[in-house]
């Protein structure tokens, strides 16, 4: 028996308006040789752009608090926002923003993924030293385009990050610029701007993630590290060079999930029965059949999870246009089985997954809270 869920799962506007088409977008108003077509958004053009996304800034969370971020909401007031892509994760969302391809064609395709041919999950945040990130996605970069173009391309981001599996996947071809506080993140992307007759910057803050995924959306904590998030956004407005252009978006949003709402996949024997590999995460599920178990495997999940969650066959998501259009070699990385979780609902995994399986603010699926996100500009006069 199959179950819909009563609210219907928002499918990325991949091609239209869809965190590819951002970056894509932005790097053709730099470029007045790019193809016809490829300013999806109509961005205007410029010879300057810094994109500052925000990790975890859903449009619904901004939209709500206006108090704590004046900068920010009195941008969005004559905005719109976009979708991130499925799953919306960190992961997969950087790699449709750097290299303005949605994720079947990038294949960051979550935050847990099988390596094909191998019983294993590639980890897209702690990557794995025996996948070579240039293979895993294979297309050139927004970076690396944007030089060829003679485009100067930044990403300023904590130093960390530098060199890092997925780093290089998605932001190689970049000229990394580490900071390691807010301060520092605002100053190195407008040195960039202002060095540069023509130049192309990313900023990644990623601690507005972290505090909602340790204390929630919904706290004292996300409420005051939000306020220190639109002060960073108008801190790198306020030293753009004049007719530079400023972005503001998100990797996804956030929902916040009690204790009661979290179905642990560990205490449910049946639905690990002809499960090879769980993927993803709570909110977003790659399911990796035993070879003949694929189809029972789809009936048992959609009959234990009914309209908690949209529970589709590999066949079906890829149909729906889920991961936007998917390349041949991509597929084998998607799920036997995918399952996305609709509204404050998690599939977490207390034994496999300790630490994911704590957290309050989640995010990955195809709601409206996680799925749309900000596009926000910013001139200089």
């Amino acid at each position: 028996m199959t179950h819909e869920p009563r609210q219907l799962p928002i499918v990325p506007s991949y091609g239209t308006a869809a965190l590819a088409d951002l970056s894509s977008s932005m790097l053709a108003s730099l470029d007045p040789d790019a193809p016809a077509g490829q300013n999806v958004l109509g961005l205007p053009e410029a010879r300057r752009a810094c994109l500052l996304i925000v990790d975890g800034l859903g449009w619904e969370l901004l939209r709500d608090h206006p108090a704590a971020a004046p900068f920010l909401s009195e941008l969005a007031r004559n905005s719109k926002p976009i979708t991130a892509g499925f799953p919306s994760t960190t992961v997969t969302s950087l790699g449709s923003i750097c290299t303005g391809r949605p994720p079947g064609q990038h294949g960051i395709l979550g935050y847990q993924v099988i390596i094909p041919g191998e019983n294993r999950l590639l980890n897209g945040l702690r990557w794995d030293s025996r996948v070579d990130p240039r293979q895993w996605q294979p297309l050139p970069t927004v970076y690396e385009r944007a030089t060829a173009a003679g485009i100067a391309a930044v990403h300023v981001a904590q130093g960390s990050f530098r060199g890092t599996g997925l780093t290089v996947a998605t932001m190689r071809g970049s000229d990394f610029r580490p900071a390691d506080s807010m301060g520092a993140l605002a100053a190195q992307a407008a040195t960039a701007l202002r060095d540069n007759d023509r130049a192309f910057v990313t900023v990644y803050h990623g601690d507005l993630d972290g505090t909602g995924h340790m204390f929630g959306v919904a706290s004292d904590a996300w409420y005051n590290q939000l306020a220190h998030v639109d002060k960073l956004a108008e801190q790198l407005a306020a030293s753009l060079p004049s007719g530079a252009c400023m972005y503001v978006t998100a990797d996804h949003g956030m929902v916040d999930i009690s204790p009661d709402d979290k179905f642990d996949v560990d205490a449910h024997p049946e639905l690990r029965s002809g499960l090879a590999l769980l993927g993803g995460e709570p909110r977003a599920r790659h399911l990796y059949a035993r070879r003949g178990a694929a189809a029972d495997l789809l009936a048992t999940w959609r009959d234990v999870l009914g309209d908690r969650a949209w529970v589709l066959s590999r066949d079906e998501a890829v149909k729906e246009g889920w991961f936007g259009p998917v390349d041949a070699a991509m597929t084998s990385r998607i799920g036997d089985v995918v399952a996305a979780a609709a509204g404050s609902f998690a599939l977490v995994a207390t034994k496999a997954e300790p630490r994911e399986s704590r957290l309050v603010g989640m995010h990955g699926s195809l709601t409206p809270s996680e799925q749309l996100v900000p596009a926000l500009m910013y001139t200089a006069a």
